[in-house]
């Protein structure tokens, strides 16, 4: 029997760089060791005829089938991946951004966990400024199912330039949406919510690009707007408590407010190596009471109610330190 199919779900918009592009998509479609079998291009708008004379480049030149979609108009990160995801034939779709690099080992370590039964599974990443020898941090995610439904109450879980999922999985509760610029963090809690099985893979798999104005863009005004509404959205549909609400409006509300000076030595040191610390954590309880763990790992609060249902998911390999550069 062959291995189940996936596709690569990737969009564009007028303000990607064409020579980003060109690197992202080779680097997600031929240099994988386990490519792709469709392609989902989504073009957000218009574009430059430079980019577009990219794009039709990499249709042509793709060793996988490419499904374009173009839309008339920009609608939005959200509205785009609701669009691509309408075309995507096969239920396993990874998620690739524009302007990054993926590893040449990602899919091959992240596909088979969701051919194993997870849903969702994302993955750490490296940041980098000019090329991928400048790296200027790192965000490793918590790997613990627990973990990460915990920590989804305060902040987005998974890196999202990471993530392979389940295409049913994210259609069951209605999609990305059109939430600007949090649309990936309101997906998420949704699906952890509906049960849906979940987990990282420490290792980092996608070099993002920061590149200038990075921090910039994690604040501000129409950034607050987002925020305010996503927590009224996790509020409303009981995904938070009310404590929990105030406490992020405060939290989260104030970190984009902040300047920016602050708001980046503070996700370096806070924000982005929670991950590791709670793995860590994990890996000196596993030490300790291994048969505990065992008993406890995979399920989420939200979807213990499941377990019985649901196919088992094949263990993760163990958080490894990022690869020397």
């Amino acid at each position: 029997m062959q291995p189940e199919p996936f596709t690569l779900l990737m969009t564009v918009y007028g303000g990607d760089r064409e020579e980003h592009v060109r690197v992202a998509f080779r680097s997600a479609v031929h240099d994988q060791t386990l490519r792709p079998d469709q392609v989902v291009l989504v073009q957000d708008g218009p574009v430059s005829e430079a980019l577009s004379a990219c794009l039709r480049e990499l249709v042509a030149g793709s060793p996988a089938e490419v499904s374009f979609v173009q839309l008339e108009h920009n609608r939005g990160l959200g509205p785009a991946l609701d669009a691509g995801l309408r075309a995507a034939r096969h239920d396993i779709v990874a998620r690739m951004d524009a302007d990054d690099i993926a590893m040449p080992h990602r899919f091959q370590t992240q596909v088979p966990l969701v051919r194993s039964g997870a849903d969702l599974v994302g993955g750490g990443l490296l940041e980098f400024g000019t090329d991928v020898s400048d790296i200027v941090g790192q965000r490793i995610p918590p790997s613990d199912p627990a973990d990460i439904a915990r920590y989804s109450r305060l902040h987005d879980p998974f890196n999202h330039p990471t993530v392979v999922y389940r295409r049913s999985a994210v259609v069951a509760v209605g999609g990305y949406g059109d939430l600007p610029l949090m649309e990936d963090y309101w997906l998420f809690a949704r699906m952890i919510a509906n049960g849906a099985r979940v987990v990282n893979v420490a290792e980092p798999l996608v070099y993002y690009r920061v590149g200038d104005g990075a921090y910039e863009r994690r604040g501000g005004r129409d950034l607050l707007r987002s925020e305010l509404r996503l927590q009224r959205e996790m509020l409303g549909e009981g995904f938070i408590s009310r404590p929990q609400y105030w406490r992020n409006v405060v939290v989260r509300g104030g970190y984009r407010l902040v300047p920016t000076l602050i708001r980046r030595p503070f996700y370096r040191m806070v924000v982005a190596p929670y991950g590791a610390r709670r793995n860590r954590s994990r890996e000196r309880a596993d030490a300790a009471a291994p048969a505990v763990v065992a008993a406890l790992t995979y399920v989420p609060r939200h979807a213990r109610q499941h377990e019985q249902t649901r196919a088992p998911v094949a263990p993760l390999p163990a958080p490894t330190e990022p690869p020397c550069l």
